[in-house]
């Protein structure tokens, strides 16, 4: 379907493929993977068009039609279900011919309108925009009255409709929420056509793909299997590459020796000669180089609070007087790992602006540790960042009696190099941005964390970082994240967002992404409990078993952790 044929791109003072070459088959399903800033992004241009090669073939079917979700769709008038069947051309055009066909043409135009199903499309564009999170109510307000997020899965949602022979899809999940990303793993492992998929999302890249595509020091290498599968390989292949650099080394320094001892001795110049020969024609084996990633630094508070942290009593909290959240009877220790769930727009970031301070209660009441710290990450934090800013500026206002040569340390240790630190904030990637932010929340040693979404732009050694780190921390953590991984190894307890509350609940995430796909394939979009039995559903597991399988992963993600880093990993 899609071949790729000695690819050499430079750009912006860099080299980002050097002869790169890959072959990927019809109607495969690919995770496109690697570190922030290798060029996954810049693939997908030059695929598209939008960038030019110096040498090299990108090679696709004349017939193919190419679909992306480079931006959110425009606030049009048009109805969203409208915009949605729009996005099929082919129905779209058939659909014009009719009002200007002659009678004669009308049976080959109907059969051809029968032939792609045309009469189920606006049935099977509903049901992409419910799996996506929108309600039946929302199917006919114009594009205009959406945000740009929502307007973001508009255009996920035209792709996914359109069905294009090569669907290429750019870190899709980044703007869905948890039940967003759980339904389109299951729907990308049924697309009918190709897909490559850009996406440092662990779970769906062992479950939606066919086959991992590494970008690595400009080279392209195709894996078959998941995620984890590729993981294996790629560490068998390194330890095979190393063995043989090895051996091959050894012998190169016998060869060198036998040739510097006997090169001027008569009898042995022959010898020597064809020593120097077989020396020459040694292929040389690249070094396996470790691409080594920076730690995340979150430092434990320095003084454990006595527990309760904060106690909620029939608490409610929302906007200009119209509670989002009421009735809140929570309580949160000092070692508590909460994973948030729910919907987009059930309330979640409106609880962690009221844990963090910057909200205030409607009614009830929340009792406090008057002595208590909170970092706060939440996902709009980064676009909020002034685009002149520097790292050392920012720095600056935040440690004003450090020194400077202090600053540069602890920038350093967040995996800001010396150039980085005087770099914009418009010129550092999404990934260096979130570091940056990350590092700063944690740097005063808070007795809770509030983490809303903080892998959207981490790459997947970066989260598995951040795991570890948090996995080291000592105080509380809050979690919402459409990362299902990094909740399952991070959270001992789950708490529920639905219907204007938060419970505790009584499952796993595996009985949550069952919950999320039954809803999505019935329609159901209330915001009933999925702890509770629906439609014949088994109930979820008690919740102490969930706890215990929790806490052991996270134990051991955490003996993991520490034996990675003895090892010098």
């Amino acid at each position: 379907m899609l071949r790729i044929e000695n690819l050499v791109f430079d750009a912006w003072g860099r080299r980002f493929f050097d002869s790169a070459s890959v072959a990927i088959p019809a109607g495969s399903k690919v995770g496109l993977v690697g570190r922030n800033g290798v060029g996954k992004s810049t693939l997908f241009r030059l695929i598209l068009g939008d960038l030019a090669a110096q040498s090299g073939e990108i090679l696709l079917p004349k017939s193919a039609r190419i679909g992306s979700v480079d931006q959110e769709h425009p606030a049009t008038p048009m109805s969203l279900l409208d915009t949605i069947l729009a996005a099929d051309t082919q129905r779209e055009a058939l659909n014009a011919e009719l009002d200007t066909a002659e009678p004669e043409q009308l049976a080959d135009i109907y059969h051809r309108l029968s032939a792609i199903d045309a009469d189920r499309a606006p049935a099977r564009a509903a049901e992409i925009l419910s799996g996506l999170g929108f309600a039946n109510a929302d199917l006919v307000r114009p594009m205009a009255e959406f945000s740009g997020g929502w307007r973001m899965r508009v255009a996920l949602a035209a792709a996914l409709f359109a069905e294009p022979d090569l669907l290429l899809l750019d870190e899709p999940t980044n703007y869905l929420d948890l039940e967003g990303a759980l339904w389109l793993e299951a729907r990308l492992k049924k697309y009918p056509h190709t897909a490559l998929i850009v996406s440092h999302d662990r779970e769906l890249l062992n479950n939606s793909v066919d086959a991992i595509l590494h970008l690595s020091a400009g080279k392209l290498d195709l894996y078959t299997g998941g995620y984890n599968d590729f993981e294996t390989r790629r560490a068998e292949k390194n330890r095979l590459q190393a063995a043989t650099k090895a051996k091959q080394d050894a012998e190169r320094a016998h060869l060198q020796r036998f040739i510097d001892r006997f090169r001027a001795k008569a009898s042995k110049a022959t010898q020597a000669q064809s020593r120097i020969k077989r020396l020459a024609k040694l292929e040389p084996i690249a070094e396996v180089v470790e691409e080594r990633v920076t730690p995340f630094t979150v430092p434990s508070p320095t003084r454990p609070l006595a527990p309760p942290l904060i106690q909620l009593d029939n608490a409610a909290v929302g906007y200009n007087g119209a509670p989002v959240l009421r009735n809140l009877n929570l309580r949160l220790d000092v070692d508590d790992r909460i994973g948030l769930l729910g919907v987009n727009g059930a309330g979640k970031s409106t609880f962690a602006k009221m844990l963090a301070g910057a909200l205030p209660l409607q009614a009830g009441e929340m009792k406090r540790e008057g002595r208590i710290r909170v970092g706060w990450f939440h996902q709009h934090q980064i676009e909020a960042l002034d685009p002149e800013d520097t790292p050392l500026d920012i720095l600056r206002r935040e440690r004003p009696d450090d020194s400077e040569s202090s600053r540069r340390s602890r920038l350093a240790q967040f995996g800001l190099s010396f150039d980085k630190q005087e770099t914009t904030v418009a010129n550092l990637s999404g990934g260096e941005r979130a570091r940056l932010l990350l590092n700063l929340v944690a740097m005063a040693g808070p007795h809770l964390l509030i983490l809303d979404e903080p892998t959207n732009h981490l790459d997947i050694d970066s989260r598995r970082a951040l795991l570890d780190a948090l996995n080291d921390y000592e105080g509380a953590v809050i979690l919402i994240t459409h990362d299902r991984s990094l909740i399952e190894l991070v959270a001992d307890r789950l708490w529920l967002t639905a219907d204007g509350r938060i419970r505790p609940f009584n499952g796993d995430m595996d009985d949550y992404a069952r919950f999320v796909l039954d809803r999505a394939k019935s329609g159901f979009t209330s915001g009933a409990s999925p702890a509770q039995p629906i439609d014949g559903q088994r109930a979820a597991p008690d919740r102490p078993a969930v706890f215990d399988a929790a806490a052991a992963a996270r134990l051991a993600a955490k003996k993991a952790a520490k034996k990675r880093r003895r090892r010098g990993y």
